[in-house]
């Protein structure tokens, strides 16, 4: 019986992301373990793992705590004889590749590490570009296979050697349930019944943005361009939790918009929101390939996105519209755009829902299958 251990630094990435790797491999046959922190405080997640180990990384790299979790990584694994370890997040990756790299080469598992978007990329500062390249070529010797999931890291990771001693894979993004995300599954009534909880009258324009409120995302830049498009029917809603939630909020307070930026939480009916949105907004300042925006392509709902890797190979050649990071004017105009000429906006959003197909969940999972079996062969 294959064994495989799933590493991430924070619950949200698992709980978002890799439930269906762990259903899918677990039906199978194999064992499937998380390390995470918090998992376990989420019981219906923690069950779709055959075990749950509890991390307590932290964001500082050389803390103490990561050093101790270091040690635990090495004794859990050895102790437990995983025949695979795919690790995601940049913390727990560098401290599970530092960890797994000192256990004897008989008992140590094929290491894989699955790179959400580098931090070193080109809207990256140079110092801070050389420093977190560093560290990835240095984890890099110690990976059986990194996977890079947008074509402009791929092309850093080769002419970077950032799998000195591995091997490269492309896999196009983390999947997207198709089944689920479609417009067949949403009726005119549950579109009109969630404007309705939200508080938007029939005629109101919706901009949705689905992220966690994480610095990277600017979510400020989405209300501030609301304020810029200046039409009283026009509403924006944020799906999602996070650090900088609070200083967003007062933002729209301060620029007289609290009756019309909606704070939804973390929501379950993501399709529904779609449906019944004129766009989705996502003006970050880094992604890798952005799950929100393929959701939005799948929904066929138009999208206004920033020029970072991974938005512009989601929505590059007309699939949606793009703007220069930080630009609220631009953002505020494209937004105006997609409620001025909503035709073009939809022939738009097919234009993307054509090429959508390519980034399936089924695809996504046969192509790890392929990557596991090609490691275990080796």
């Amino acid at each position: 019986m294959t064994r495989l251990l799933i590493v991430t630094t924070v619950d949200r990435t698992m709980t978002a992301f890799l439930l269906p790797f762990a259903d899918y491999f677990r039906a199978r046959g194999w064992t499937v373990d998380a390390m995470t922190a918090g998992l376990s405080a989420v019981p219906e997640c923690a069950s779709r793992f055959d075990r749950v180990w509890e991390m307590e990384w932290t964001r500082r790299l050389a803390s103490r705590a990561n050093l101790a979790a270091a040690n635990r990584v090495r004794e859990i694994v050895g102790a437990h004889a995983y025949d695979l370890v795919h690790v995601h997040t940049p913390v727990a990756g560098f401290i599970t590749r530092l960890a797994l790299r000192q256990m004897r080469q008989a008992s140590r598992p094929k290491v894989v590490y699955t790179a959400h978007g580098f931090h070193c990329h080109p809207q990256g500062k140079r110092t801070t570009n050389a420093a977190f390249c560093t560290l990835e070529k240095l984890a890099g010797s110690w990976t059986d296979a990194l996977v890079v999931i947008n074509h402009e890291d791929e092309r850093l990771a080769r002419r970077l050697g950032l799998a000195k001693n591995g091997r490269i894979y492309y896999m196009p993004g983390i999947g997207i349930d198709l089944e689920r995300y479609s417009r067949a599954t949403v009726d005119s009534e549950a579109i009109a019944s969630a404007k309705e909880a939200i508080g938007l009258g029939p005629r109101d324009g919706l901009f949705l943005m689905v992220a966690a409120f994480d610095p990277e995302k600017r979510h400020a830049d989405a209300v501030r361009a609301l304020h810029a498009v200046g039409e009283r029917g026009v509403h924006l809603a944020f799906a999602g939790l996070g650090p900088e939630l609070e200083a967003v909020r007062a933002l729209s307070e301060s620029l007289g918009l609290s009756d019309r930026v909606h704070f939804l939480g973390s929501r379950s009916d993501i399709p529904i929101l779609l449906a019944a949105a004129d766009a989705l907004l996502l003006p970050s300042g880094r992604e890798g390939l952005p799950r929100s925006i393929l959701e939005a392509m799948a929904m066929k709902t138009p999208v206004i996105g920033s020029y970072v890797r991974g938005t512009t190979e989601l929505l590059g050649g007309d699939a949606g519209l793009l703007v220069k990071i930080g630009d609220v004017n631009g953002l505020a105009e494209a937004m105006r755009s997609v409620l001025r000429e909503p035709e073009e906006a939809q022939a738009m959003a097919e234009r993307a829902h054509r090429r959508v197909g390519r980034y399936s969940l089924s695809r996504v999972l046969a192509l790890h299958a392929e990557m596991y079996e090609d490691l275990l062969g080796s």
